[in-house]
């Protein structure tokens, strides 16, 4: 079955299925949630380097951001390490890069409060969760985002946008992502790896299919006011395609029998990185799988309203949520 219909859709269908309710506001069980989050410029300090003094300075005074985020054991000494980041630092294409990522986050303030109300969000499911440090660097787009238990780099350099001097080495269907709006649904979806709790045996389409879409079930309760296309990273065109196909999407698993499949390469065709999925259709988009699994989990949600998030993120079984979810969309 290769008919995906495409469809063009008002502003009014478009805007409904994008973006959420403008009047979104803080739960106020959330809003009393403590979630305190500072956050340090290194890409300030950094760019002041000069000499290989002050590179050796700038890792004496970042212990915590020296070992884990620019993996100061993999170097064989910090002068070696140092010498590395003094031809970042000096790097003229760089400082421009620098430049624009500082105009394009210049307000510090306005990022530290919506990492303060994801965090919130994040403690009032997961109450054992530590807040870390927030760190903002310009990585040279060499990693675009770090987060563990003790630390968070947000790398801005990435997330400038369509006017960057320079952008990450991507194809567009994946750099249309890297935007300054794109930042906060990146950092949700890397946190919800803490949670996300799946047997490591025996991986199905369908254990991959619910493994995502818990992902972003868990960002999308993180992220309550940000629109559907900003957490998948899909057009608005994209996500109004795969809505009013959804039956036939949901239809194309079932008929070519892929649900229960464990090769990797068919499994990648419809969870990987690709522009489409011709397979599907011409307009099918990349990861449509995962968007199919988002709303197995949403509809498994819906059934089960005494499930809690943090239920969800620890069930490892997807063949329970797909028979608990009674997903079958209309064809």
């Amino acid at each position: 079955m290769r008919l995906f219909l495409t469809v063009v859709f008002g502003s009014f269908l478009l805007g409904s299925s994008c973006t959420k309710d403008a009047k979104c506001e803080l739960n106020p069980e959330v809003a009393r949630v403590e979630a305190a989050v500072q956050i340090e410029r290194l890409e300030q300090p950094f760019f002041q380097i000069k000499s290989l003094g002050d590179a050796q300075r700038f890792v004496g005074r970042h212990p915590l951001f020296a070992n884990q985020f620019l993996q100061r054991r993999q170097y064989p000494s910090d002068e070696v390490l140092a010498q590395a980041l003094l031809k970042l630092a000096t790097n003229a294409g760089l400082q421009k890069l620098s430049r624009e990522a500082e105009a394009g986050f210049k307000d510090t303030d306005a990022l530290q409060s919506q990492l303060r109300q994801m965090f919130q969000h994040v403690r009032y499911y997961f109450p054992g969760f530590r807040v870390p440090p927030v760190k903002t660097f310009v990585s040279g787009l060499s990693q675009d985002l770090f987060v563990n238990d003790s630390l968070m780099v947000l790398s801005l350099d990435f997330f400038v946008g369509p006017r960057a001097s320079y952008r990450p080495n991507v194809p567009d269907y994946i750099l249309r992502r890297y935007t300054p709006a794109h930042l906060l649904p990146t950092a949700a979806l890397t946190v919800s790896s803490k949670y996300n709790q799946q047997e490591l045996t025996n991986q199905t389409m369908l254990s991959e299919m619910v493994q995502f879409g818990k992902s972003l079930y868990f960002a999308e309760k993180i992220l309550p006011c940000t629109a559907d296309t900003l957490l998948i990273g899909f057009t608005g065109p994209e996500l109004a395609g795969v809505q009013f196909n959804e039956g036939k999407i949901w239809g194309h698993f079932i008929e070519k029998s892929l649900i229960y499949t464990t090769t990797p390469f068919t499994i990648q065709k419809y969870m990987g990185e690709r522009p489409n999925v011709p397979e599907i259709g011409q307009t099918c988009p990349g990861r449509v799988g995962a968007w199919v699994g988002w709303q197995i989990v949403r509809k498994y949600m819906a059934q089960h309203p005494n499930v809690t998030l943090a239920q969800l993120m620890a069930e490892k079984n997807p063949q329970r949520i797909l028979n608990e979810s009674h997903y079958r969309p209309k064809r």
